[in-house]
């Protein structure tokens, strides 16, 4: 799934992830959602990619992409070009 960290408390490790689909779903960090991942902590907006556990909760989040997050792609405009 890919999502968007609404909230993360790095003392207790809580957070929340919203969904990027139409009912923007929320889904809560699961208990080490962050071990053996590239994140020491997470920052509110940041995009990520997860899955869910047994009891719908986030896990084994993942860095998020701009492809695969399915947004426009960005490109240098002609004048900066190099």
């Amino acid at each position: 799934m890919q999502g968007v960290v609404k909230s993360y408390d790095p003392v207790t490790r809580d957070g929340i992830i919203i969904t990027d689909t139409a009912d923007l779903a929320e889904y809560e960090l699961a208990a080490g959602a962050l071990e053996g991942s590239v994140f020491r902590m997470l920052r509110p907006g940041q995009r990520v990619i997860f899955d869910l556990d047994g009891y719908s909760k986030a896990t084994s989040l993942r860095l998020g992409s701009e492809v695969d997050m399915g947004t426009p792609e960005w490109s240098e405009p002609e004048h900066l070009e190099t």
